[in-house]
């Protein structure tokens, strides 16, 4: 008989205010994934069970805070969990960058199964400081790493999701020193708020957060979406996935202005300037990357052009962004 694989949650880095406590996550079978794996066998079954991953269904978490305050949540059908609640005096309990340290665990401590790190599972809220100027919402895919999107049939895409490690993909030049000057902003302490968006699945969370710590990005919620979405037919009308979590997040600091970073490759001119658009004076500028894509580049070429509403610049470099940034009074 097999052996069962014991339990684990998986807290994804998400953000809140002082009365709004937002936190997701998923609880899952642990299946011993080590991102710092060499060699193209175990990348192959690192890849394999990141996409084949067992959850946990319809079971109670305790989500703990630095107060003893604790809310229970329970998955759904697909481990998935999510913590939506108004409490007060949230931002008294994060430290100096806006981050709340919250504990998830297994509320049945005496489930049949094993349960991995003494049932402690570390999570994290940001809660945006008093100091923050603006924040940053910027796309991962050809924006800040290298992942081939706008090429043919997307090969490199499947290339460089399920034949490199994270600890190999290389981020674009100069886009980890740009984040971290937009983080600290003019004073050098701002602690200005950045947010990852991607069209990726939730199951490369780890993956990513890694390949940001191992660059030196600066630490922000990374905003994926679930598999079953991906595959799911969209209704009339129905905005993409990473637009909604962008107004999201705009409707959760309506007293602040963001700056929108992504690249030509795919729709993010199109997202961006309908969100520009819908939340006047809310968005400071839009930088897009340029990708290899000589029709693409072409086509966002012309919408910039014809739009005047916010300073909106297709960049061949990071250091043109930081160029624009540093005249725009963003950073120093």
């Amino acid at each position: 008989m097999f052996k069962r694989d014991p339990l684990q949650i998986i807290a994804f880095q998400s953000y809140g205010t002082a009365s709004r406590f937002y936190l997701r996550g998923r609880a899952l079978e642990d299946e011993t994934i080590d991102l710092e794996q060499k060699g193209l066998f175990k990348l192959l079954i690192n890849t394999y069970k990141r996409f084949e991953s067992d959850e946990v269904k319809n079971v109670e978490l305790n989500l703990r805070l630095p107060d003893d305050t604790v809310i229970k949540v329970k998955t759904d059908d697909h481990g998935y969990f999510k913590s939506e609640e108004n409490l007060e005096h949230l931002d008294q309990l994060t430290n100096e960058e806006g981050w709340l340290q919250v504990v998830a665990s297994y509320s049945d401590v005496n489930i049949k199964r094993k349960i991995t790190n003494e049932n402690r599972f570390p999570a994290q809220i940001l809660i945006p400081p008093k100091t923050a100027k603006f924040g940053v919402i910027s796309d991962i895919d050809d924006t800040i790493m290298l992942t081939g999107v706008a090429s043919i049939l997307k090969w490199r895409v499947l290339v460089n999701t399920f034949f490199k490690g994270a600890f190999k993909r290389i981020p674009l030049e100069g886009a980890a020193e740009f984040y971290n000057m937009l983080h600290i902003g003019v004073s050098g302490k701002d602690a200005n708020p950045i947010f990852y968006v991607s069209h990726s699945p939730w199951n490369l969370y780890r993956y990513l957060t890694f390949f940001l710590k191992t660059n030196n990005f600066p630490k922000g919620p990374i905003l994926l979406r679930s598999m079953n979405t991906i595959f799911k037919k969209k209704k009339a009308n129905e905005k993409p996935q990473k637009q909604m979590e962008i107004i999201n997040i705009l409707n959760m600091y309506p007293k602040l202005s963001f700056i929108l970073i992504g690249d030509s490759g795919e729709h993010d001119a199109d997202i961006y300037i309908e969100i520009a658009e819908l939340f006047p004076n809310r968005i400071s500028a839009i930088y897009l990357r340029c990708v290899g894509h000589k029709e693409k580049m072409i086509r966002v070429e012309g919408l910039f052009n014809s739009y005047k509403t916010t300073p909106a610049l297709l960049v061949k470099s990071s250091k043109e962004a930081i160029n624009h940034a540093r005249a725009s009074g963003f950073i120093k």
